[in-house]
């Protein structure tokens, strides 16, 4: 075969491989989206972000493979690697990642709530302590307070007799 034939081959199936790149990545946004709900707009917001970044990695592709230049059987081999990706592996995967990162999350959550239980309460028993601590100094205070008051009163009568 020739050596231009076979680099033409290689280009399609990069391209049917960015094809399926692209339609994977935006799989995981489709994870997260059923995972944490989105508005609209922040929905189109990552639409964009997305589809921007791959527009900038489909013509780096393109820059470095084939100088550039768009070809129709470049796009035909993206949209037959989004296609078979689609229909091969995109509905099982995205059904199965996202349960299984949402039970992951849940058993996460299960394992904070173990772990803040314990802190919660020792958090409402330093509060505690330390409102015991903070009536045990007030009184102090008060005392001190009134025992030198209880003082001046006396070293002034004194002063004043003299």
């Amino acid at each position: 075969m020739s050596q231009d034939i076979v680099q033409e081959a290689v280009f399609f199936l990069h391209s049917v491989f960015m094809g399926v790149i692209i339609t994977f990545v935006y799989d995981w946004f489709l994870i997260i989206r059923k995972l944490i709900k989105h508005g609209a707009i922040w929905i189109s917001l990552e639409d964009f972000v997305f589809w921007f970044a791959c527009g900038l990695g489909v013509f780096n592709m393109l820059y470095r493979e084939n100088n550039g230049i768009l070809r129709w059987f470049t796009v035909i081999g993206a949209m037959l690697g989004m296609a078979c990706y689609k229909w091969l592996v995109s509905k099982k995967f995205v059904q199965i990642m996202s349960t299984c990162i949402y039970k992951i999350m849940r058993i996460l959550f299960r394992i904070l709530q173990i772990i803040v239980k314990p802190v919660n309460w020792l958090l409402k028993m330093l509060g505690k302590i330390t409102k015991f601590f903070r009536k045990k100094i007030k009184k102090c205070q008060n005392y001190i307070k009134n025992r030198l008051t209880v003082c001046i009163k006396v070293v002034k009568m004194v002063l004043c007799k003299h």
